[in-house]
């Protein structure tokens, strides 16, 4: 994850500690938007996304879980999801993010936040907002939701609609951000990068800045359960579009919009902005140069900082990793399963960068990188340790950083 108007633009928000080792200014977040934070990134305890149900009011075309409108068997119950908490919050997790499906149909998820916060625990939602109104909105705040994001894949309702399968969602999930924007309750968009998206970006930032939204992730397209058949932006796109987040992340700060961007699963955007940034002569380069080496991209996220558990209970390295359980939290604790080195695949993620292979293997720029996203490079190549396909360096800059 890349925090684009922190970088770039010197934005200071509550998450910089936990993701960059320092603060840029003194903040004073409230506390329930704190993260705790490690003396290293190597030595972070994982956010944790559970996807507490599959089930799913909409058929999004990108669905990484392949979730319909149906219930599924085996899913955890509200007393086994407490026992989870009760581990995680002994084990110190930064974040847990309730995910799905769509967690808001799960009929215990006020239940289960409200008991997570209980423990102390940082607690997001991701969902896709068609379920949100005023008393819903008014729970998040009462419970101290950290952030609630929420997917909103373009600015126009057409296109909207036609990647969640369902006419009249994008209204719906724009009601559910202004119920959110409404009662004070931090919110942001998440976005995939697809080919029809990306050539969208100035339109959504258009939208940002008129409905006062907080926050934007801009995911990068794995290829996981129904996102096999969607088709990624080419490199080419990428990184024009890429440029576009950054100018117009940059523009919106200037303003005054204290507004956070960020991009997602491509861990080789830091170097990119790092490389734009020496380009430019900018006056922070080498401050963000340490940041990012601190921050270690992909080195230090799938299997170190970031977690899965799935509605069944197994535990994987990120949740485009399904294809790979390392154990189940109905029959061992969570903790004790990030904890087992056992397992090749687990190990290798705990100290990756000597088992990566090809271009990532000789990148420059590997440690502050790491390899970027091992789902991605595992589903289309059947390789671990491959190189991530969606590198969209160039060789001369990956060698020389030209």
């Amino acid at each position: 994850m890349l925090d684009v108007s922190v970088l770039y633009s010197g934005l200071e928000t509550p998450s910089t500690p936990h993701r960059y080792g320092r603060a840029i200014t003194q903040i004073d977040p409230p506390e329930h938007q704190r993260m705790k934070v490690a003396r290293s990134a190597a030595e972070r305890r994982p956010i944790v996304v559970w996807n507490l149900t599959r089930t799913c009011n909409l058929k999004c075309v990108h669905c990484y879980t392949n979730s319909e409108a149906k219930k599924y068997p085996g899913e955890l119950t509200t007393e086994q999801c407490k026992a989870v908490l009760d581990d995680l919050a002994a084990f110190q997790v930064p974040a847990v993010l309730f995910s799905g499906g769509e967690p808001l149909v799960r009929p215990d998820l006020f239940e289960l936040a409200a008991y997570a916060r209980s423990l102390g625990l940082h607690v997001v939602l991701s969902t896709n907002g068609t379920l949100i109104n005023r008393a819903t909105a008014d729970r998040f705040v009462e419970l101290k939701f950290a952030y609630i994001g929420i997917s909103l894949d373009s600015a126009l309702a057409e296109v909207h609609d036609k990647f969640r399968g369902v006419e009249g969602a994008f209204e719906r999930t724009l009601r559910g951000i202004r119920h959110c924007i409404g009662v004070g309750q931090k919110v942001g968009l998440r976005l995939t990068l697809t080919k029809q998206t990306a050539r969208d970006i100035d339109l959504l930032f258009d939208l940002i800045e008129r409905e006062g939204i907080n926050r934007v992730c801009f995911y990068h397209l794995c290829p996981a359960g129904r996102g096999v058949d969607v088709h990624a932006p080419t490199h080419e796109q990428t990184r024009a579009a890429i440029d576009t987040i950054i100018e117009r992340s940059d523009a919106l700060n200037a303003r005054g919009c204290r507004t956070e961007i960020l991009t997602v699963d491509n861990a080789c955007d830091g170097p990119y902005l790092y490389l734009k940034m020496l380009r430019e002569k900018h006056p922070r380069a080498e401050q963000v140069r340490e940041m990012l080496e601190w921050n270690g991209g992909a080195r230090y996220s799938s299997g170190v900082g970031i977690s899965n558990i799935d509605f069944l209970g197994n535990v994987h390295a990120d949740q485009f990793s399904m294809f790979r359980t390392f154990g189940n939290v109905k029959e061992r604790k969570f903790s004790e399963i990030w904890q087992d080195t056992t397992n090749d695949v687990m190990a290798g993620l705990k100290d990756r960068l000597p088992r990566l292979t090809g271009r990532c293997a000789d990148c420059r720029f590997k440690t502050m990188c790491g390899g970027s996203l091992r789902a991605r490079a595992e589903v289309v190549t059947g390789e671990t340790w491959a190189p991530d396909p969606g590198c969209y360096l160039t060789d001369d800059e990956i060698a020389t950083g030209v």
